[in-house]
């Protein structure tokens, strides 16, 4: 599923994506940044991801590297996201903690390996 879910996303297309993920399910973005918090969700979470597009004129790519089943409900999935912005490039490898209920996506929890990039990036 999670797999899938990397593939709608990269795709664009937000409504296979959200077939996968339960309509209050929340993505957690740390760092301090316009993008960073609690996306309350699916709508708050489409819109982040909007954003992400958005800010980079659609140059923002996550390159799925590892998925690994950690139990019966819990996904980590890791990716190498790339973005150029205006003269700021972004090249750094992201996790997501996927937690799953009722084969859906209940939540994500984002960590990065350079938070201070990812800031500097996206503010």
């Amino acid at each position: 599923m999670v797999r899938k879910a990397y593939d709608a996303f990269s795709a664009g297309d937000m409504e296979a994506l959200g077939k996968m993920m339960k309509p209050d399910m929340v993505h957690s973005v740390p760092g301090n940044n316009p993008l960073s918090g609690e996306h309350k969700g699916q709508d708050a979470a489409f819109a982040m991801y909007g954003r992400l597009f958005e800010l980079t004129d659609g140059t923002f790519e996550a390159d799925l590297q590892d998925v690994t089943a950690k139990g019966d409900d819990r996904v980590v999935a890791k990716h190498r996201s790339t973005a150029t912005r205006g003269d700021k490039k972004l090249d750094v490898t992201t996790t997501l903690d996927f937690t799953v209920e009722g084969e859906k996506i209940a939540r994500i929890d984002e960590s990065t390996s350079d938070q201070a990039a990812e800031n500097a990036f996206w503010s």
